[in-house]
């Protein structure tokens, strides 16, 4: 390579006057040698006999060299090619220039719709939200769902977990919440998913209305890397969107594709496997994205959706099992509910939400209690009325949900493209149980 064209290639970037070398090359790590780097820096790694260059973050080192893994893919590069330290560290650009884009995690147009001109950046990595300075969730955050704002109610500044196994209709449920919530700004992470999937969810789901939205999309083909920190980096655009003031909505699909990538980068870090091949750092990421949403007193909210794909509808998946933990609630898909045509099928016994006894009203609260009891006394009887068993008078609870079963099953189906807000919701839970 001519030191013309190498001057070139580094005009664009503050990047380290020294460089390491390239000493060893797998699927997904590089190891180099000739530099002091600390974990988490990002290097550029620039090929001596080609145009190909590609960023990569130091993830481990030991006494005589360090170990990259690459944002993209490492066909092409050799022992001996170039590396070297970016100065500027993790930063993206943000700004209201995002609203409206598809961008990947670097805050590149995805829509061919031209460059995104902002002057401000923001770090990916930061520390959640200090205990002491998040807001009290005392108002409920409307989303257009009648089953959520109804019996599920969610508040502003929560963090809500979406259940489900493949197929039952995690994105439909995705599209309708970013439709119907009343927030002024949306930022949508499409993490590992298919790429087949993503213009699917602006058109179908969206309705290719993206006005007030950002969507991040890093797809199953990206890097792990590249999966791994487009969480973080959504999350930092919607960070910086609280930091004016702003209540903003985050929805992540999916938890488990992000945890995937971490397990990718751990595997082959040397990371010991636990429970279904996770390593241990996997459980310790989950609450560094899913902390860093919340409200913050003096400034917005960030109110936050993560999916999360339950192999087999087994919900005691340790990535299931860990996310419950650390969220505020948990909507759970069911299958055998889409079996009835119930959409969207979200399983009232199964699911929960932490906040919603303090930010609803005393007749809310009774209206929700009372339709959740008869909606049990429906499922646990169901078998003996089908077949005829039961008479009618041996139990009060039980003729009266009987008596208004059809009425609630229309209540808990809507279909994506209508929106109901959450004081005609429950104004319909009055005439139900009236």
């Amino acid at each position: 390579m001519s030191i013309n064209r190498l001057r070139r290639k580094l005009s664009q970037e503050k990047l380290s006057p020294l460089f390491g070398t390239i000493k060893k090359i797998s699927s997904n790590i590089i190891e180099a040698s000739g530099l002091n780097p600390s974990i988490g820096d990002i290097v550029k790694i620039i090929s001596k006999s080609s145009d190909k260059f590609e960023l990569g973050m130091v993830s481990e080192i030991d006494q005589n060299s360090f170990f990259i893994s690459p944002f993209g893919f490492v066909e092409g590069f050799k022992i001996g090619d170039k590396i070297f330290i970016n100065d500027q560290g993790m930063m993206i650009p943000v700004g209201d220039a995002l609203l409206g884009r598809v961008v990947d995690p670097f805050m590149r147009p995805k829509d061919g719709k031209g460059e995104i001109s902002t002057t401000i950046t923001t770090p990916i990595m930061k520390p959640p939200l200090d205990a002491m300075k998040r807001g009290l969730i005392d108002e409920p955050f409307s989303v257009g769902v009648k089953t959520i704002d109804g019996l599920l109610t969610c508040g502003k500044g929560q963090k809500l977990g979406i259940f489900a196994g493949s197929g039952v209709g995690k994105s439909t449920l995705m599209g309708m919440i970013v439709k119907g919530s009343e927030a002024p700004i949306k930022v949508v992470a499409l993490i590992g998913e298919r790429g087949r999937e993503v213009p699917e969810f602006i058109q179908k789901n969206l309705n290719g209305d993206l006005s007030g939205t950002v969507l991040v999309v890093a797809t199953s083909d990206d890097s792990p890397l590249m999966r791994k920190y487009g969480a973080f980096c959504a999350m930092s655009v919607a960070e910086y969107f609280k930091s004016q003031g702003r209540d903003v909505l985050f929805m992540m699909d999916s938890i488990t594709r992000f945890a995937m990538a971490q397990r990718e980068i751990g595997l082959a870090l040397g990371e010991p496997p636990t429970s279904k091949g996770y390593p241990p750092s996997v459980l310790t990421l989950l609450p560094q994205l899913m902390e860093r949403a919340g409200k913050e007193e003096g400034r917005g909210s960030i109110t936050a959706f993560f999916t999360v794909l339950v192999e087999g509808d087994d919900l005691s998946d340790p990535i299931a099992d860990q996310s419950r933990s650390i969220l505020d609630g948990h909507i759970v898909l069911s299958r055998e509910l889409t079996d009835y045509g119930i959409y969207p099928p979200i399983s009232i016994q199964n699911s929960a939400s932490r906040v919603m006894g303090d930010i609803i009203s005393d007749e809310h609260k009774k209206l929700a209690a009372k339709f959740k009891m008869l909606n049990s006394t429906l499922k646990e009887n169901e078998i003996l009325v089908r077949i005829g068993a039961y008479e009618k008078g041996n139990d009060a609870n039980l003729d009266l949900a009987i008596a208004k079963k059809e009425k609630m099953d229309e209540f808990l189906q809507q279909t994506p493209d209508v929106i109901i807000d959450i004081d005609t919701t429950i104004e319909s839970l009055r005439e139900i149980l009236s």
